[in-house]
Order: structure tokens, then C-alpha cells, then sequence
């Protein structure tokens, strides 16, 4: 009896795109642990949070798939209210304005991350029931666009339209997946587009961004210094990059360095070339990633591989566009290469799952 295969590139790729974290957290973080008294503060914490989320690959590489389609709605619920409870006093901790975190004094995390593994699951379960209904208005495509509307609005009201944008778009790739109508998704499309405007212009700090990326020199010390640093550290990194930890970026001219914009920092340091092995490496790893979501077994393992594959490349792209310039600024981490603690457990968490997929299928076809 032969073996099951092993996805050694899907594998490579993300240990490969870890260790590149590792390296410029590493890296980018020293100036940071600084004001705390400790140089070396966030990458050992960035190593818990990896042993963590690597014991979070292990519970998603174990489970029952069965198990996880029956209580989908139970996880959704759960996710639901943890967003729900941001809004309750004393809970939610605001940060710059925005209410992501809630604080239990002992730990915090972001509810937002636990929502879009919590999303994908749920979606994968309701549109395997539904089947080729997803082609009727009212009675398949309605309700699910009535429960992705509904968790998008509660994050838009943190606010977070970065995470929002995120949802509605793997959503919309589900749902492509499923079957939906070619009219259905490009009003979909033009609608979502338009929803994202009017946010952007009624909202006075979203419309600041906005400016800021339509043209960041008119305020280059004010809402435009953010995008201009980056651009400066990518720009200044040429081909082959200053070396590493030679990043002149990181030393507080750079905010969030070692987070929403260590990118910037990866090709300073290593340059182009650095910049683009990152980007092959997604590439590989959404490529294998589908290529194991379109061999799975049923729909609902299919839908499940789609969506947890789609959901870390709209991260990895939104996040690579904003700090290129290419997109206004998002709040979105690099998956597996920006510091942080929910999102690198629960992004090794989907890592998990799709290589349960994988050797589900594998143990199937055998």
C-alpha cells in the first residue's frame, strides 16, 4: 500500500516565509525594545507566539473534519460574540482610535482574526448544503450575502475597514468557487467597490488616508509620513538591499516596522531580490494551497481549502500593495512574517487544516 504524498512545497514554502519573519523581526524590533527596556523583547515573544501557533497547526492537522462542518455554526456564534464584546466597556481596548483588542488583563487578542477563520469554516459549511441553489437570488446567494453583510458591518465599526475589505473579498472568492452567477458577482463587485468609497469619503480619517495615498507629499510630515517612509526604505534597498539589520527605516522613522510594514524593511535590508523570493514563496504556497483544496474529497473540504488559502494571499497582497504604495493603509499584517501574536496562531491554525485536507485526501485516494 502506497504512502499518501507529502505537499513538500506547500510545506517549504511556509517554514520558508517563518523563518524570513524570524530573521527581520529579529531584525526590525531591537529600536522597539528599547522604550521597554529590552532589545530582544519581541522576538522572544514572537517565539512563543510561534510555539503557540505551531501547536495550533498540530490541533488543525488532528481534527476531524466531521467535527469541524457539525459545529461550524457553533464556532461562527462564538467568534460573533467575541466581536460583539469590543464594544462592551472596560473589554475592548482601544488602540489609535480603533477598539480590536479585547483586554482581559492577563492576555489580549483580536477577535477580528478568530472572525475570518470562523467566516471561512461557516461559509464552506453553508454553501456544501446550498449547492447549486447559490445561483438563486433569493433563496441561496440572499441569506449567505445577509450573514457576510452583517459580520462586515460590526467591523466596520470598530473601525477596521482594512478586515472588512479582507472578509467581503474571501467571501466573494467562496462564493465564486461555489458556483455564483458571472451577473451576480460583478454587481457584487461594483457594489462592494462603490460601499468602499463612500466609507472612505464619509469618514474624516479614512478620507485622510485616502489623500495620503492619492498623494502623500502634500502632508509628507503629517497623514502622508507613513507611505513616504516606506516607500523610502523599499526605494532606498536596490537590488540586493543594505544588509542585514542595516536598515536605517527601522530607527523610528518607520512606524509599525516590524509589523503592518516590515515588508518595507525586508527589501531594504535584502532588496529586490529579498522582496520577490517572499512574494514566490506566497505564490507557491497559494498555488499548492489550491491545487490541494481542488483534490479534497467533498465540497465542503473543497470550499474550506478555497477559503483558508484565499484569506492568507488577500492578507499577503493587501499587505504587500499597501506598503509598495499601491493601496491606501489597511492595518493588515504579512501572514507568518509580521510580529504578532492572534494572527500568527490563528494563521497556523488554517496552515493546519489544509494539510489535514491534503492527507485526507491522500488516506481517501489510497
Amino acid at each position: 500500500m502506497r504512502k499518501p504524498k507529502i505537499e513538500y512545497l506547500f510545506i517549504i514554502s511556509f517554514l520558508s516565509l517563518i523563518a524570513i519573519g524570524l530573521i527581520m523581526i529579529f531584525s526590525a524590533s531591537p529600536t522597539m525594545g528599547l522604550k521597554i527596556g529590552d532589545t530582544y523583547y519581541f522576538i522572544k515573544r514572537h517565539i512563543f507566539y510561534l510555539l503557540l501557533g505551531f501547536s495550533a497547526l498540530y490541533l488543525g492537522l488532528r481534527v476531524d473534519l466531521k467535527d469541524l462542518k457539525k459545529y461550524s455554526g457553533l464556532i461562527f456564534a462564538f467568534s460573533v460574540c467575541l466581536l460583539l464584546l469590543l464594544f462592551v466597556p472596560g473589554v475592548g481596548k482601544n488602540i489609535s482610535g480603533a477598539t480590536r483588542w479585547i483586554n482581559l488583563y492577563f492576555i489580549s487578542f483580536q477577535p477580528s482574526e478568530l472572525i475570518k477563520f470562523a467566516m471561512v469554516v461557516f461559509l464552506a459549511n453553508l454553501l456544501s448544503r446550498i449547492g447549486d441553489k447559490i445561483t438563486d437570488l433569493t433563496k441561496g446567494l440572499l441569506p449567505i450575502l445577509l450573514v457576510v453583510g452583517t459580520v462586515v458591518a460590526i467591523v466596520i465599526i470598530q473601525p477596521d475597514l482594512g478586515t472588512a475589505i479582507a472578509i467581503a473579498a474571501i467571501s466573494f472568492v467562496m462564493l465564486f468557487a461555489a458556483g455564483m452567477k458571472t451577473l451576480h458577482m460583478s454587481v457584487l463587485a461594483g457594489l462592494g467597490v462603490v460601499g468602499v468609497l463612500v466609507l472612505s469619503i464619509t469618514s474624516p480619517y479614512r478620507l485622510r488616508r485616502l489623500l495620503a495615498f492619492l498623494d502623500p507629499w502634500q502632508d509628507p510630515q503629517g497623514i502622508g509620513f507613513q507611505i513616504i517612509q516606506s516607500l523610502l526604505a523599499v526605494g532606498s534597498g536596490g537590488l540586493l538591499g543594505l544588509g542585514l539589520g542595516a536598515s536605517r527605516q527601522k530607527f523610528f522613522y518607520l512606524p509599525q516596522q516590524f509589523t503592518d510594514f516590515i515588508f518595507a524593511i525586508l527589501c531594504e535590508e535584502m532588496g529586490l531580490l529579498g522582496g520577490a523570493t517572499v512574494v514566490l514563496l506566497f505564490i507557491i504556497f497559494v498555488v499548492r494551497g489550491f491545487k490541494i483544496a481542488s483534490n479534497a474529497n467533498d465540497s465542503f473540504t473543497c470550499l474550506l481549502g478555497v477559503g483558508l488559502v484565499s484569506w492568507l494571499a488577500i492578507q499577503a497582497l493587501m499587505n504587500i500593495m499597501v506598503v509598495i504604495g499601491l493601496l491606501p493603509t489597511t492595518g493588515i499584517p504579512l501572514p507568518f512574517i509580521s510580529y504578532g501574536g492572534t494572527a500568527t496562531i490563528i494563521n497556523l491554525l488554517a496552515v493546519g487544516i489544509i494539510l489535514n485536507i491534503s492527507f485526507e485526501t491522500k488516506q481517501v485516494s489510497r
